[in-house]
């Protein structure tokens, strides 16, 4: 086990407890902000693959457990599995070649696109959610996020990265 991965990998499950509070807890702008969004994409960017899913689907649960948010049923549940899917994804697809910025922007987006699809079919599964209420729940409805995403994750992980080796 890699010592400095397993620090990192503890300080992206903080960031993942201590991001939502700049929300200020209102689920609305935390769904618009994923503000634990971040932590899992970076841990599996920069970590790989095993602790991305790891620390991502704990994330969530844990988050529950100690401040009662987000919901454990059905949203905690389904976001597990979200979060699990894109630091999973995101560091299988990466291979850790964090030099590369398209490939990160190739990782970042394909893993955003199978952890929504991932977190839908938990969800339909849960709660029998129709395609209306996940393409906005989803999607739309998370747009300021993506955007957010899209402008840091790939410029944080080149820098991290620079500074771990």
């Amino acid at each position: 086990m890699n010592l400095k991965k397993l620090t990192l990998s503890a300080f992206f499950l903080a960031l993942g407890m201590v991001l939502p509070f700049l929300t200020g807890q209102i689920p609305q702008i935390g769904s618009m902000l994923l503000p634990m969004h971040f932590p899992a994409f970076l841990c599996g960017m920069i970590c790989g693959w095993q602790y991305g899913a790891i620390i991502g689907f704990i994330m969530p649960l844990l988050r529950f457990a100690l401040f009662n948010m987000p919901p454990i049923f059905p949203t905690g549940i389904a976001m597990a599995f979200e979060l699990a899917t894109y630091g999973a994804i995101s560091g299988l697809l990466l291979k850790k070649d964090v030099t590369n910025i398209k490939k990160i922007y190739f990782a970042l987006i394909i893993a955003m696109i199978v952890g929504r699809i991932s977190w839908g079919i938990v969800s339909y599964i849960l709660t029998q959610i129709n395609l209306e209420i996940f393409i906005t729940s989803g999607f739309i409805s998370a747009i300021p996020g993506i955007i957010i995403q899209l402008l840091t994750i790939p410029f944080i992980v080149k820098i991290v990265s620079k500074h771990i080796k």
